[in-house]
């Protein structure tokens, strides 16, 4: 799904999207980001990431961090996976990308089909 095709979840002042990468790996942290864009914001290059070449990644990334109201990082290193599980691990690093935020979330959405209240 392409964030052109996306619309506004609830009627609210801010809504951020958050979602993760890495889980699936048997090394290295479970990263996730989490994002604010402004209303109306649309880049016909977004799509899975998983589908888009490594070049117009980097592109979006620079687009989506200069373009959005706010955006937060958080990784989950390997120590830590193994001490609570790579759900658990993947749901902490989405609230730390959210607690990053210099502005409070309203309402979040959450690409995929498992989180615990923030």
């Amino acid at each position: 799904m392409k964030i052109s095709d996306l619309k506004v979840f609830k009627n609210s002042l801010y809504e951020c999207g958050t979602d993760e990468a890495g889980r699936g790996c048997l090394a290295g942290p479970v990263t996730a980001a989490a994002v604010i864009l402004p209303e109306g914001f649309n880049n016909h290059f977004i799509d899975d990431s998983k589908k888009i070449s490594y070049s117009k990644r980097t592109y979006l990334k620079h687009e989506i961090e200069n373009s959005s109201i706010c955006f937060g990082v958080h990784h989950i290193f390997e120590d830590e996976i193994d001490k609570i599980n790579i759900l658990n691990a993947s749901i902490k690093a989405m609230h730390g990308a959210i607690e990053k935020l210099n502005q409070t979330p309203e309402f979040i959405i959450v690409d995929g089909n498992k989180f615990k209240p923030y």
